[in-house]
C-alpha cells in the first residue's frame, strides 16, 4: 500500500505537467506571429441572409481569438483572412410517393484567401470550404435557419482554423 502511494504521488504531478504542455488541438503558430485581421467577407450568393458574411467573419473573429494566442489588428497583421461566401443552396434529396421529398439539404460554401505576412510561402488563395446539414422538408426553413446556419458555420470555421494553423 505505501508502494501504490508513493507511485500515485511521483506520476499524479508528471501527468499534469504532460497534459498542461501538450496541445490536443495541434495548434502550431510559429513564435513570430503575433496578430490577425479577418476582412468582413463577400455575399455572392443568392437566397442567403443579407448579413451571412458579417455573420461569417464575425465568427471566425472569435474562434481565432478565442483559440489562439494571436490578438486582433487591423493596421499591421501578420496573418490576414479574407473571401466570399459563394454558395447557399437548398436541395431536395430522399424523394419520395407522391412527388414530395423527405429532406431538404442545406450547403454553404466559403472560398477564403490566407496571407501570412511574415512566410509568404504559407499563403492560399481562393481555398474552398463547404459542409451541409439536412432537414426534414416538412419543416419551415426560416424558423430554423439560424441553427443550420450556425451549425454548418461551427464546421468550416473548424476546417479553416486547421487549415491555417495546424498544418494538417
Amino acid at each position: 500500500m505505501v508502494f501504490s502511494k508513493k507511485i500515485i504521488i511521483f506520476i499524479l504531478p508528471i501527468t499534469f505537467f504532460i497534459i498542461g504542455c501538450y496541445s490536443f488541438k495541434g495548434i502550431s503558430i510559429p513564435a513570430d506571429i503575433h496578430t490577425f485581421y479577418v476582412e468582413d467577407f463577400q455575399n455572392n450568393t443568392l437566397g442567403a441572409p443579407a448579413d451571412i458574411n458579417q455573420i461569417f467573419a464575425e465568427a471566425l473573429r472569435s474562434k481565432i481569438r478565442n483559440e489562439s494566442r494571436l490578438t486582433y489588428n487591423e493596421q499591421t497583421p501578420d496573418l490576414e483572412f479574407s473571401g466570399t461566401i459563394n454558395r447557399f443552396t437548398l436541395t431536395p434529396e430522399a424523394p419520395q410517393a407522391g412527388n414530395t421529398v423527405a429532406l431538404t439539404k442545406l450547403e454553404i460554401a466559403v472560398s477564403v484567401d490566407y496571407i501570412n505576412n511574415k512566410d509568404e510561402s504559407k499563403n492560399w488563395k481562393s481555398k474552398q470550404f463547404s459542409f451541409f446539414r439536412t432537414f426534414e422538408s416538412d419543416q419551415d426553413f426560416l424558423s430554423i435557419q439560424d441553427n443550420l446556419i450556425n451549425e454548418i458555420f461551427e464546421q468550416i470555421l473548424e476546417n479553416i482554423f486547421n487549415e491555417a494553423f495546424t498544418g494538417w
